[in-house]
C-alpha cells in the first residue's frame, strides 16, 4: 500500500479487537494522516505461562509515526484504555478524552514515568474538536462506565459514526442516557460507514436497564443475614452506586475490597460521580463492624488470581475474610475462557459454607453491550450506507452482518485484524492486508507473542526442562558422569535413580563420537540433546526443552 492515504481517500485500520472481544486499536486515514482510536490491552489465559496481559502490535502506524495525529479513547474500560501507558512511547502523539476517562488514563501515565510527556487533551461531553483533516463531535451513549462516547469522524471523503462500546440504556444511573437526538440527526447527512460494537449481535431482544438490577439487589441483599460480598467489575460505577445504595438501604456499611475498585472510585469522585454517598469503610476496619452491618464490594468477578475474591476465598487476604452463613453475590457475566477460574473461586466460596449467588439465579447483571433490537435501532436512526462491524469474534461479526444487511444497510464490510478497508472513494472493500501481531507484557518489557522466549516458555510448561552439563578433558575424553538436572519431570528426592540410569546411558550414547566431532561444541551438543530427548520420552513421553552445557578443561 502506499505510505499515506490519498486526499480523496477515508480508510479504516482495525488493529485490534476485530475478530476477538478486548485489546481495542483502530486507524483512521484520510489526506495523508492518521487517527488512532483506542489502545486496550486482554488478558492472558493459562496457555501463556507468566503472561499476564495481551496488547495490539502497532507497528504499522509507529513506522508511521510523523503522520498520527491523535489518539482519541471512546470510554474507560481496559480493553480500550490499559495498553496506552506501555505503547504511548512509540506513538507519541496528543491523548483526547473525556474527564472521567481522562481520570482513568493519567495514573497509567504515572506508573509508566511518562505523564510531564504524554499530552491529555480533556474534551467536554458531546463536544467537538478538530484532529488534524479529521473533524470530531462526540455523542453520548450508555454503556456499563461513566463517559461512552460514539464518535463522528467528518471527513472531505466522508463521515463515519464509530460507536465504541455502547447499548440504549434508558435509565443508566450514572451519568447522562443517550443522546437519541443526536443519532437521530446523523441520518440527514449522509453518514458513509457505521463501525458498530458487535458482542452481543446474537442475543435477542435488547441488554436490559441497570435499574433493573439495582431493584434485584434492592430485595435479594434484604434477606441475607450476614456478611455479604458482591463482585463485580470494578469500572462498573453504575453497580458500584447501587451495591453503595443498596448497603444503604439495609443499614449495612460499603466496604471496598481491591486496588482497581478503589481507583475507580476516586476517579468517578474526583470528576463529579458518586458524590451523594456516604464514604465507604476501609478495609482494615471491617472487623469492627458486626458481620449483618458489612456489604463488600469486591474485585474478582471472573476467577482473577490475587484478586480480593479470590485472596478471600483462599484465606489469604490480610483484612477480610468470608464464614459460613455470608453470602457472595457475583454480579457480572462470564467472560468465555474464564468459565474454569470462576467456578474453581465459586467452589472454593461454597466449601467454606458461603452461599453463592449468579446471575442463572437472579437478574443481577445486565450487559454493556447492545443486543440485536438495540443494534436494529441504531441502523434505523442512522442509516448508513456501509456497515462494519467490530469488537466481536468471527460469529459476533458475521451475524451483525446479516443484521445491519435485514435493516437495509446497501453494503456490509467484515473483516479482521489487519484488514485495510477503503470506504471511499467508489466501491468500499478490503483493498490490503497488514501486519496486526500481538505483544504480550513479560514482566516489565514486552514481548511479540511468537517470540522464542514466550515459545519455549509454554513448551516448558507442557513437557518439562533439563539441563545437562558434561566435562570433556584435554585428551577428549568424558569427565566423570554427566549431571542431569529435571525441572518438571522427575523428583529428585524419589527418583535418582531414574536420572542417574539416564546419566549412564547419556554416557553410553556419547562414547562413539569420534575425536573430530569431540572437538566440535555443535555436534556434542547436539548429540547429548537428543540422546536425552529420547531418554525421556521412553521413559515419560516427554520431549523436555533441553539445555546442553559442556565444559573442556585443559
Amino acid at each position: 500500500m502506499s505510505e499515506r492515504p490519498g486526499a480523496d481517500e477515508l480508510l479504516f485500520l482495525p488493529l485490534g479487537g476485530t475478530g476477538e472481544i478486548g485489546m481495542n486499536l483502530n486507524l483512521y486515514g484520510h489526506d495523508g494522516r492518521w487517527l488512532m482510536v483506542d489502545l486496550g490491552v486482554t488478558f492472558a489465559d493459562a496457555g501463556l505461562p507468566g503472561i499476564d496481559v495481551l496488547m495490539p502490535d502497532p507497528a504499522f502506524i509507529e513506522e508511521r509515526r510523523q503522520d498520527l495525529v491523535g489518539l482519541i479513547l471512546t470510554h474507560a474500560h481496559e480493553d480500550h484504555i490499559g495498553a496506552v501507558g506501555y505503547l504511548w512511547p512509540r506513538l507519541r502523539c496528543p491523548i483526547y478524552a473525556t474527564p472521567f476517562t481522562a481520570a482513568m488514563v493519567y495514573p497509567k501515565l504515572i506508573e509508566a514515568g511518562i505523564e510531564d510527556e504524554a499530552e491529555v487533551i480533556e474534551v467536554p461531553m458531546s463536544g467537538t474538536f478538530r484532529v488534524g483533516p479529521f473533524d470530531i463531535q462526540l455523542i453520548t451513549l450508555t454503556h456499563s462506565i461513566p463517559e461512552p462516547n460514539a464518535l463522528v469522524i467528518r471527513t472531505r471523503a466522508g463521515s463515519v459514526l464509530h460507536t465504541g462500546d455502547w447499548k440504549l440504556d434508558p435509565d443508566p444511573l450514572v451519568g447522562e442516557t443517550y443522546d437519541e437526538a443526536a443519532l437521530r440527526a446523523l441520518a440527514d447527512e449522509s453518514i458513509l460507514a457505521m463501525v458498530c460494537d458487535s458482542t452481543n449481535a446474537l442475543v435477542d431482544g435488547d441488554s436490559g436497564s441497570e435499574a433493573e438490577v439495582r431493584a434485584v439487589l434492592m430485595e435479594l441483599v434484604g434477606r441475607l443475614e450476614n456478611r455479604v460480598a458482591v463482585a463485580c467489575f470494578a469500572s462498573n460505577v453504575a453497580r458500584l452506586e447501587t451495591v453503595a445504595k443498596v448497603a444503604e438501604a439495609h443499614g449495612r456499611r460499603l466496604v471496598l475490597v481491591g486496588r482497581s475498585m478503589l481507583r475507580v472510585y476516586q476517579a468517578a469522585r474526583d470528576t463529579g460521580y458518586l458524590q451523594d454517598l456516604p464514604p465507604p469503610v476501609t478495609e482494615e476496619h471491617v472487623d469492627f463492624l458486626p458481620r449483618r452491618e458489612v456489604l463488600l464490594l469486591c474485585t474478582g468477578s471472573q476467577g482473577e488470581p490475587r484478586s480480593a475474591l479470590w485472596r478471600i476465598a483462599n484465606d489469604e487476604h490480610p483484612n477480610v475474610t468470608l464464614e459460613e452463613g455470608d453470602a457472595a453475590i457475583f454480579s457480572s457475566r462470564i467472560i468465555p475462557g474464564n468459565d474454569v477460574a470462576i467456578f474453581n473461586l465459586q467452589n472454593r466460596l461454597v466449601r467454606k459454607g458461603v452461599e453463592v449467588i449468579t446471575d442463572d439465579q437472579h437478574f443481577i447483571h445486565v450487559s454493556g453491550h447492545p443486543a440485536r433490537e438495540e443494534l436494529t435501532q441504531m441502523y434505523q436512526w442512522v442509516r448508513p450506507q456501509i456497515a462494519v462491524p467490530v469488537h466481536g469474534e468471527a460469529r459476533h461479526l458475521a451475524e451483525h452482518a446479516r443484521l445491519a444487511a435485514a435493516c437495509q444497510v446497501p453494503q456490509q464490510i467484515v473483516g479482521e485484524n489487519g484488514t485495510l478497508i477503503r470506504l471511499a472513494p467508489g466501491p468500499a472493500g478490503i483493498v490490503a492486508r497488514v501486519h496486526a501481531g500481538r505483544l504480550a507484557l513479560d514482566g516489565n518489557r514486552l514481548l511479540p507473542l511468537d517470540s522464542p522466549i514466550i515459545r519455549d516458555r509454554r513448551r516448558m510448561s507442557f513437557n518439562g526442562a533439563v539441563v545437562v552439563t558434561l566435562v570433556i578433558g584435554a585428551d577428549l575424553k568424558f569427565q566423570g558422569m554427566p549431571i542431569i538436572t529435571a525441572q518438571g519431570l522427575l523428583d529428585p528426592e524419589t527418583e535418582a535413580d531414574k536420572l542417574a540410569a539416564i546419566a549412564e546411558g547419556l554416557r553410553d550414547a556419547l562414547q562413539p563420537l569420534s575425536n573430530a566431532s569431540r572437538r566440535d561444541d555443535a555436534a556434542v551438543k547436539e548429540a547429548a540433546r537428543l540422546a536425552v530427548r529420547r531418554a525421556f520420552y521412553r521413559l515419560l513421553g516427554r520431549k523436555p526443552v533441553t539445555e546442553v552445557h559442556l565444559v573442556r578443561l585443559g
